[in-house]
């Protein structure tokens, strides 16, 4: 494995981990609020298959760069994964988790050439306004304000995802933070990526983008699968019945014992479930 700078806009990137393999070309896209070190061992996994895998921080998460207009909107992230695309050189296969799988679905519409094949990871067009709440209420509270260590930042995790066993181990959690000058512990992620989600206008906020999500799934030609955890409280049972009428070629797995992080939550069934649907 290999990390690397893909080029997008004038100075800025994409940062990658790179595993080399001679089968289909899988790019995964975490959620908002994660980095590409979010995916567990779904990487090595898929590698290991002899798959070619690409793992990416999304802009103004993790190491890729921070936009200096806060300029997070789907046209800027679907714009970047062309970028990463064009650099791979063939099609690939798009695995996408919340904003990951919200841009796949922008990015496979615009180009569906471009792409073998597309798995969406708890997140369907219109997910349920009590978990996308949840979730923004969370990334929010410390956006400013950080942690004062590593052990705190782990119990407010706890706090928002008491299903999941505390670790004892936080050489994990401190991949997603950034240690700064001041010795306090940042998310990896560039706060106005929340601020703007939180504006009236913005595009996220609105039902008419989820109307512009739908519309694009249902245009939805290439093999689809749809991973959903069985404790998450962003896609209920509801949202999947609506996305297999929208895509009813889609295949669908429900993981127990997961929420809305199912990689992080169950790695080795959401792992296997999706070797098994890129290796048929």
């Amino acid at each position: 494995m290999e990390t690397i700078q893909i080029p997008t806009v004038s100075d800025r990137h994409v940062t990658a981990d790179h595993w080399p393999g001679d089968q289909t070309p899988v790019l995964l896209a975490h959620g908002g609020g994660q980095t590409r070190h979010s995916w567990g061992g779904t990487a090595e996994k898929l590698a290991s298959n002899g798959h070619r895998v690409v793992s990416i921080d999304l802009r103004g998460h993790g190491d890729s760069s921070w936009d200096p207009d806060g300029d997070y909107s789907m046209a800027a992230y679907c714009a970047d994964a062309q970028h990463v695309v064009k650099w791979i050189g063939e099609p690939v296969a798009w695995v996408g988790a919340s904003l990951g799988g919200m841009t796949g679905l922008h990015a496979v519409d615009g180009d569906p050439h471009s792409y073998t094949s597309l798995t969406l990871v708890d997140i369907t067009p219109r997910p349920a306004k009590a978990g996308v709440n949840r979730i923004l209420n969370f990334m929010a509270a410390r956006a400013n304000d950080g942690f004062a260590s590593l052990d705190e930042a782990a119990d407010t995790i706890s706090e928002y995802q008491p299903h999941r066993p505390r670790p004892t181990d936080l050489t994990g959690l401190a991949k997603n933070l950034r240690l700064r000058d001041d010795g306090r512990w940042y998310w990896h992620w560039d706060p106005s990526f929340i601020t703007t989600r939180g504006q009236v206008n913005s595009e996220h906020a609105r039902d008419r983008h989820h109307d512009e999500l739908e519309e694009m799934a249902r245009r939805i030609t290439m093999p689809t699968l749809l991973i959903r955890g069985k404790l998450s409280d962003l896609v209920t049972e509801g949202e999947v019945q609506a996305f297999m009428e929208m895509v009813p070629h889609a295949e669908y797995v429900d993981v127990k014992g997961a929420a809305h992080m199912i990689a992080g939550d169950k790695n080795d069934v959401f792992t296997d479930a999706v070797v098994s649907f890129l290796d048929r």
